[in-house]
């Protein structure tokens, strides 16, 4: 009886270190409303597989509390079915994930990026596999949706490292790479990772983050968050300073790199977050802030010129 409550306890314990070990705390959520004739249950399976596949694998070799994971959001939204494929569907995915600003319960966001490009096989009674040495696996198109899981989550945890220390995240950038460079590959059907085809895919953002072109924007995306961000508690002014003295340097990498991928996807994220330091400045001191970021982010112009 001792012996089995001791295998008992045991077993609690690995179980207990294991889900504290994960560094991921994604919500997943499956839309399916535009398909008709599949078994709901599918599209269930479905999201619950998503979530144990990000929450339930360790992706890095470090240690994190459980108020240390990184949060995040993945949104798959079924869009159609592929032609004479029952296990074929369409999707676009909504990636957004946030790092929390030391000394308050503001969560700065890292990403908030729409994938358009996202073709795959699901069966509910087939298991979500992923090895980093063999992306492709048996069937493409399925290792299709574990593969741009696996490459999104890289990219979060890069994110997230490299904004507590310079180039911090530079071997899940090179994790994402290595996805990127072993991708599925089915003729004209899976699209998406290769440089070929368009310039705002995955190959073109991952491939800026690493590019020395580039360098400038991570040392900026770092000032921003450790230098600046979590400083706005302690050191209110010199913190914003720090946070917008970053807007020459991006507008520099503007300039070299104009309809930059790379860039298009930082501010995707921080557009918001720029206006909200900004509009912490007097009106009169405003001006060449909103001018530096209408002309880094044309996107988000008429937002920034509303805050003149």
């Amino acid at each position: 009886m001792l012996k089995k409550l001791l295998n008992i306890i045991i077993a609690i314990h690995a179980l207990c270190t294991c889900a504290a070990a994960q560094e991921i705390s994604c919500k997943v959520k499956v839309m399916h409303e535009k398909i008709t004739g599949v078994d709901n249950e599918v599209f269930n399976s479905m999201e619950r597989n998503i979530n144990s596949f990000i929450n339930s694998r360790k992706w890095t070799t470090d240690e994190f509390g459980t108020n240390e994971k990184i949060e995040c959001n993945i949104l798959l939204n079924i869009t159609g079915r592929m032609t004479g494929d029952n296990d074929g569907f369409n999707a676009t995915m909504n990636i957004s994930a946030g790092r929390p600003v030391y000394n308050s319960s503001y969560t700065s966001p890292t990403i908030n990026w729409v994938d358009r490009d996202l073709l795959f096989h699901y069966s509910q009674y087939t298991t979500m596999d992923f090895d980093d040495n063999r992306v492709s696996g048996n069937d493409p198109l399925a290792s299709n949706l574990t593969a741009v899981l696996a490459y999104y989550v890289y990219i979060i945890l890069a994110l997230d490292y490299d904004s507590f220390s310079k180039d911090g995240g530079t071997v899940y950038l090179k994790k994402a790479q290595n996805v990127v460079n072993n991708a599925p590959e089915q003729g004209k059907t899976i699209t998406g990772w290769k440089a070929v085809e368009g310039n705002r895919n995955r190959y073109w953002l991952i491939d800026q983050m690493l590019s020395p072109r580039f360098e400038s924007l991570r040392s900026a995306w770092y000032s921003i968050h450790r230098e600046g961000l979590d400083n706005l508690y302690s050191k209110p002014a010199e913190a914003r300073q720090k946070v917008l003295s970053t807007l020459t340097a991006l507008q520099q990498v503007q300039k070299e790199n104009p309809s930059s991928v790379l860039m298009q996807f930082v501010f995707s994220a921080k557009s918001d977050e720029f206006i909200r330091v900004v509009s912490m400045l007097p009106k009169p001191e405003r001006g060449p802030y909103l001018n530096l970021l209408a002309q880094i982010d044309v996107l988000n112009a008429a937002k920034y010129n509303s805050l003149r």
